[in-house]
């Protein structure tokens, strides 16, 4: 297994979207309600913040239809998990004080 190279990602470490990426991490995907509902933010926020991960290629966003409701899932794809890595072993270099 290779080590993670440190790297700061001004795209992840907003507060809403490392929380976001954070549990999108642990998961392969999640309801778009549960994570507004789990961060706490309005679905605009929510959108706001998922369409940035998006535009990085960080997010990826899907539609289905289930029981005549449109759902939006949401999951991190290989580079938004990579991002994730990275920036979060940065945080943990910054924080070591290494």
């Amino acid at each position: 297994m290779t080590a993670v190279q440190p790297r700061f990602d001004p795209v992840v470490h907003a507060a809403p979207r490392l929380q976001i990426c954070g549990l999108l991490a642990a998961v392969d995907t999640m309801e778009f309600a549960a994570v507004r509902d789990t961060v706490g933010v309005s679905d605009s926020v929510l959108s706001k913040h998922v369409k940035q991960l998006e535009e990085a290629g960080y997010v990826k966003v899907g539609k289905a239809t289930i029981a005549s409701r449109q759902r939006t899932s949401l999951s991190l794809t290989r580079a938004g998990r990579a991002a994730f890595a990275a920036h979060v072993a940065e945080l943990r270099r910054i924080t070591e004080g290494l």
